[in-house]
């Protein structure tokens, strides 16, 4: 089921509608439909923490739904506000592409020494793997969680860098609460999937992670989701299946997927819950599809581009760079 927070066109409260036959339905309508008497669901949260009977119902109701629904004002405005972000790195192949991406594009002498090895010895460059933590336990950052911003919001370099990047991601909002969680647990505790965009200030990023702090400016200016959520049942049957594209423009920089998860997302998820509380609505993401990022595939932005982000079943997002 498709989810979305719209607004009816000359008022500020916002509502959940429910996609049917390429219109969008209110679930007000739906619940008036179905003489329902539980409290309609205000926001994507408490409508992804009904049971999978009742976003059923509401989408077998919308579907049949045949009375008018009046106009909405179709500007995209973000689905939900995340209460935290960890954004995790699931993906081998992108940590190495995009630190070979790195030294190719910063360190260009240092990139020949590197290739120099790889071509001789044919292994990755011991440097360009992940850290050994990383092999044992999945690993993630906290970012900002109040940068967000959905569909058709301008992307803006930092005054501080000349190397914006984009990374493809999976997000996904936790909608029941969580700690010391098996991986069952926090799988179960997935309420629906976004495309997210974790931007980056490549130029100023690998100092910040040297200080032993970080990342910082590098990554908090600014994140991106999709103004579309998918409930968790629709994705996760098929999680390592997705294919996904980055179109610069219009045209495909670069196809991948989701394949290749060195941890499910429940496992992930369950080591953030470690000791820790997890609430509903706060935000993880998978870490770059491989291929992703400009600092992997070579495709960068410059100001006035149009970015698009898909995945597979979950959506698309399209920002502006400005």
């Amino acid at each position: 089921m498709k989810l979305k927070l719209v607004r009816f066109k000359n008022t500020r409260s916002p509502l959940v509608a429910i996609l049917s036959r390429d219109r969008w339905v209110p679930v007000e309508l739906v619940h008036k439909t179905l003489n329902n008497d539980a409290q309609t669901p205000l926001d994507i949260i408490s409508a992804l923490q009904a049971g999978p009977v009742d976003r059923q119902n509401w989408q077998d109701a919308a579907d049949d739904f045949s009375g008018p629904v009046p106009p909405m004002d179709e500007t995209p405005i973000l689905p939900f506000q995340p209460l935290s972000y960890r954004d995790f790195m699931l993906f081998e192949a992108h940590a190495v592409n995009a630190a070979r991406g790195y030294a190719k594009r910063f360190m260009p002498m240092a990139y020949k020494a590197a290739a120099l090895y790889e071509r001789m010895f044919k292994r990755t460059f011991p440097a360009f793997r992940p850290h050994p933590l990383w092999y044992r336990q999945p690993i993630y950052y906290m970012g900002n969680h109040l940068s967000f911003v959905t569909d058709g919001h301008p992307a803006a370099f930092p005054v501080y860098s000349k190397a914006l990047d984009y990374e493809l991601e999976l997000g996904a909002v936790i909608v029941r609460p969580l700690k010391n969680a098996t991986p069952e647990q926090a799988e179960a505790a997935i309420g629906g999937f976004v495309v997210f965009n974790d931007f980056s200030a490549r130029d100023v990023q690998l100092n910040e992670m040297k200080s032993g702090f970080g990342p910082v400016k590098a990554k908090h200016f600014l994140n991106a989701i999709s103004s579309v959520v998918v409930t968790a049942d629709e994705v996760l049957p098929r999680i390592n299946h997705l294919a996904g594209e980055v179109r610069i423009n219009g045209k495909v920089v670069v196809r991948t997927s989701t394949q290749g998860m060195r941890y499910r997302l429940g496992q992930a998820i369950a080591q953030a819950s470690l000791e820790e509380q997890i609430f509903p609505g706060e935000f993880v993401a998978s870490g770059t599809l491989p291929g992703g990022c400009a600092m992997e595939n070579g495709q960068w932005v410059n100001p006035f581009d149009i970015l698009e982000l898909t995945i597979e079943g979950v959506g698309s997002l399209i920002n502006p760079i400005t």
